[in-house]
């Protein structure tokens, strides 16, 4: 009987013992799985922060090459200047940023405000940016058409004088003397016709200066220019020059006259003191520095 007592004692004993290593057991598995469960959200929320913290660093790196793109698109040295002092204060922000642990909730969250207050300093300068481009913009504009008004300023002046030059050409030609009825007579010492060189003694050369109520009325010059068949011109003297086309030429007779706008005829004479050889001859005529008409003739041995 006492045995039988003995042994339940130790039964319970054995079922006491197990009941406690059980329940050890849970506890040190439950403590395991909440230590496992701590670790598990201190890792999650430091990869948080870490990226969080990346996050950051690359706003602050779109940031600053916002501020570099601008600068290009600025034409202004005062706010280009303002805007590589704002794009420094990015970069040693971003240093900064670096230097910093991500779990340094206060610093990030400083930077985070630093950051945000850059971005409106920066849009403030787009929008002056913008404002600068657009006045720049007008004034091409007003630059451009400013040029095609002088353009086609000039060209209207340009038109203008041509047609001017042309008007006082018109002018010019319409004022200029014609001689007409120009006739070149060999005679002899008689006054009469004479057909063969050796018997000629004076050349008589007849013409009529046209009526023209355009040009210049007054005392005129006529010179009259005898070329003989190799183009020398009869002179009496190698002084006896005038002026036409920018050069003095010789001539062979001139005549004073009174030309007022009215048909005028004239005519001179050339005593032949020199050896003349058959051939074609020509006189020429000019009157205020214009050739007004020539007529060729025929000597015959």
């Amino acid at each position: 009987m006492d045995t039988e007592k003995k042994e339940a004692k130790e039964i319970n004993k054995l079922s006491l013992l197990i009941m406690a290593v059980v329940i050890l057991i849970l506890i040190i598995a439950g403590a395991a799985y909440y230590i496992y469960q701590q670790k598990q959200q201190m890792t999650d929320l430091v990869e948080a922060y870490d990226l969080d913290k990346q996050t950051l660093e690359d706003e602050f790196n779109e940031l600053s090459m916002q501020y570099e793109g601008y600068q290009f698109k600025v034409g202004n040295d005062s706010l280009m200047s303002l805007l590589s002092t704002e794009q420094a204060k990015v970069q040693r922000l971003m240093e900064e940023l670096r230097t910093v642990k991500a779990t340094n909730t206060k610093e990030i969250a400083r930077l985070k405000k630093e950051l945000e207050t850059l971005r409106k300093i920066m849009r403030n300068y787009v929008v002056q940016i913008d404002s600068l481009n657009r006045a720049n913009e007008q004034l091409q504009v007003e630059k451009k058409e400013a040029v095609q008004k002088y353009q086609r300023a000039t060209s209207q002046a340009a038109t203008l004088k041509k047609e001017k030059e042309k008007l006082s050409e018109r002018v010019t030609l319409a004022s200029r003397l014609d001689a007409t009825g120009i006739t070149v007579t060999p005679v002899n010492s008689r006054g009469k016709l004479a057909k063969k060189i050796k018997r000629m003694e004076r050349f008589v050369v007849d013409f009529r200066i046209a009526k023209n109520i355009t040009a210049p009325v007054g005392e005129k010059t006529v010179y009259v220019r005898i070329l003989k068949p190799d183009d020398d011109v009869l002179v009496k003297s190698r002084a006896d020059v005038f002026p036409f086309e920018g050069k003095d030429i010789n001539y062979s007779m001139k005549k004073l006259i009174e030309y007022d706008g009215e048909e005028y005829p004239v005519t001179m004479y050339w005593d032949i003191e020199e050896f003349l050889s058959p051939g074609t001859y020509r006189v020429d005529i000019f009157i205020d520095g214009n050739h007004i008409g020539k007529k060729s003739f025929t000597l015959e041995d």
